[in-house]
């Protein structure tokens, strides 16, 4: 399986999505079976202002705009945008395949003031989706830094979690990129692709710093700072007969408090 990773530096809607049309179409000349973009990557994400009259419902022009970018490029295409279903929005990503099948994931842990004014937290944890014969989960940006989430994710048999992110610039987005990602991947024996927003937008700075991770922790692509097409190849047989610490199977759920 190939996969691609947009870093993208937001620059409006329409940008935006004709931005995410060209990295289609170059990923899908790569061959690749999957592209992902960064958090709220139609809209922009630090639009706080705009979020309530660019929000639109699961059933509205910009996803529908990208299963037209995956239906006609052949690939199957991540992007975030702030869903509304009546008075509630979300902040929500679409996964849309070629055959015109889409899966749309809300985000569960919204991260700081601004956010958790704009959007409702959902308490539901993504579906499990094949891609290209691999099962994938999707998380948004502050989700997978929770371990649970991306264990919960691993148990009900995902391989491959799919994170479009908004990491801001600073040592917490750094820590993140540079090591937690690799530690998720390693712990749950998943590879992850972590694709995030770069430049500056209303005043927020992002980290940049996109990254696909394998199995066993190492990485396969990686951005800088400034806009990137990320593509690689994933083998999940070659990390089948790995020597990976068993942490799966040596679980003792019995014993951990959920509080």
């Amino acid at each position: 399986m190939r996969v691609a990773a947009l870093q993208l530096q937001p620059a409006g809607p329409q940008a935006n999505l004709a931005r995410i049309g060209q990295a289609a179409r170059a990923a899908a000349g790569f061959g690749a079976d999957l592209l992902v973009t960064p958090e709220m990557g139609l809209t922009g994400y630090a639009i706080w202002e705009d979020i309530p009259r660019l929000a639109e419902p699961r059933d509205g022009k910009m996803v529908a705009s990208i299963a037209e970018l995956a239906r006609s490029h052949g690939i199957a295409i991540v992007a975030g945008f702030p869903e509304r279903d009546g008075e509630t929005i979300y902040n929500s990503a679409v996964l849309a395949q070629p055959d015109g099948a889409l899966t749309i994931y809300r985000k569960c842990h919204l991260y700081g003031p601004l956010e958790k004014a704009a959007f409702s937290a959902s308490d539901r944890l993504p579906a499990i989706t094949a891609i290209a014969g691999i099962k994938a989960a999707l998380l948004i940006c502050y989700d997978v830094e929770f371990p649970e989430m991306v264990r919960a994710a691993t148990l009900a048999g995902a391989e491959l979690v799919l994170v479009p992110t908004a990491l801001p610039r600073g040592a917490a987005g750094e820590r993140v990129s540079q090591s937690m990602i690799q530690t998720r991947a390693y712990e749950n024996h998943v590879f992850i692709i972590y694709a995030d927003l770069c430049g500056e937008e209303n005043d927020t700075p992002y980290h940049g710093g996109s990254v696909i991770a394998a199995p066993d922790g190492q990485v396969l692509a990686r951005a800088g700072d400034e806009e990137a097409l990320l593509m690689t190849a994933l083998d999940p047989a070659r990390y089948a007969s790995a020597e990976l610490d068993p942490y799966l199977q040596d679980r003792r759920p019995e014993i951990y408090a959920s509080k």
